[in-house]
This record gives structure tokens, C-alpha cells and sequence, in this order.
């Protein structure tokens, strides 16, 4: 165990902060933004959503190259890991961005009047409910990405609470759509990285299913 975990650190864990940071440190710098919540926003949400994209591209893409894959991958448990760090790290930054002090505004109309529910149902609503949603379930495949989970829980039932990180990458690109289009006016290459991202996730994604049932 020592061994592995040694391993993992220095092959997986090492190069993943590395290359985390060299995603979100230039992120941070270029950004005009006049305030630092603004800046660590914007630097952790691009590179938590490549993370979370890379933990649906390693399995698929190991199927592709060795024809099958093992219930638990560390190196995709291992990416998994970031990305839920920098993930919920971003969601709880993201808070404190637009209303400063009155972060349950995100989620709900300050007043009522004219509106059948509380909950926000405009665009700036679905965004911030998208994402609230995307950041519970990650939550959850972060405390669950670990050996004892795996022991507790047995494969089958290990891998179901895994593969709701299907709803979690939905979630989380539905989120930044709705964020670069309608709340937010991002530059063009941002919406072109993420829309690639997002597709090219969803063909090695198909291409193992066609691989698998095939």
C-alpha cells in the first residue's frame, strides 16, 4: 500500500497539481478582472472542467487501445481527485463573485413579487442551479474516490455512485454554457474551448459504448 500510494503520488498526484496550475496560473494573471474572487473564478472553472472531461477520456480511451477496463483505474481516480478539488473549490469561490454577502440570491429572487416560485428560473437560475447541482455530486464522487468507499460499497455498487459523474460533466457543461452565453459575454476562444471539450468528450465517450456493446 505504501508502495502504491508512492507511486501515485509521485506518477499521478505531482503532475496533476503541475499541470493544474499551469492551467489556472495564466488564467489568473490575464484576466482584467480588478479582484481576486473574480480571478480565482475564472482561473479554477476552465481547468476543472478539463479535469472532469479527462476522467471520462481515460476509460474509454483505455478500452479503445487495450480492449477492456478495470472497475477502478487509479490514474482516472486520481484525475477524479483534482478535479473535484478544483471543482468544489470553484463553486465555493464563485459564491462570493456577483452578490457579495447574499450568496443564497444565486438560487433564489430577492423579492417575490411577480414570480410563482422563489427559486431563480431565469438564465442566471439555471446557471447557478446547474452548477449547485454539478458541485453536490461532486462532492459526493470525491469523499467516495478511495479504497475504503470501494471495500464499503463492493464493485457494482461502487461503480453506480461512480457513474454519476455522466450527470455531474452534463451538469457542469450546461452550467458553463449558460454562464459564457447569457450571464457572462466570454471571449470567443473560451466558448470554442469549451464547446471542443465538451465534444470531444462525448466522442470517446461513444466510441467506447460502440466498442463495449459491439
Amino acid at each position: 500500500m505504501a508502495s502504491r500510494l508512492s507511486r501515485r503520488i509521485l506518477q499521478h498526484h505531482l503532475p496533476l497539481g503541475l499541470v493544474t496550475a499551469a492551467m489556472a496560473v495564466p488564467l489568473y494573471v490575464t484576466r482584467s478582472y480588478p479582484d481576486v474572487l473574480s480571478r480565482l473564478s475564472f482561473a479554477s472553472a476552465y481547468p476543472a472542467l478539463l479535469l472532469l472531461a479527462a476522467t471520462l477520456f481515460v476509460g474509454p480511451w483505455t478500452l479503445l487501445r487495450q480492449g477492456q477496463v478495470p472497475v477502478s483505474l487509479d490514474l482516472r481516480r486520481d484525475i477524479g481527485i483534482w478535479a473535484g478539488m478544483t471543482g468544489l473549490f470553484h463553486a465555493v469561490v464563485g459564491q462570493c463573485v456577483h452578490l457579495r454577502g447574499r450568496p443564497w440570491l444565486y438560487y433564489i429572487y430577492e423579492k417575490w413579487d411577480g414570480h410563482a416560485l422563489p427559486l431563480r428560473h431565469d438564465v442566471f437560475g439555471f446557471a447557478n442551479h446547474t452548477g449547485l447541482a454539478a458541485a453536490l455530486i461532486l462532492g459526493m464522487l470525491l469523499a467516495t474516490s478511495n479504497d475504503a468507499s470501494l471495500r464499503h460499497w463492493g464493485m457494482p455498487g461502487w461503480k453506480k455512485l461512480q457513474r454519476w459523474n455522466y450527470a455531474c460533466f452534463g451538469l457542469t457543461a450546461l452550467h458553463c454554457f449558460l454562464y459564457q452565453l447569457g450571464v457572462e459575454s466570454q471571449d470567443t476562444v473560451f466558448v470554442a474551448s469549451a464547446i471542443l471539450c465538451v465534444a470531444l468528450t462525448t466522442a470517446i465517450q461513444l466510441a467506447g459504448w460502440r466498442r463495449r456493446v459491439g
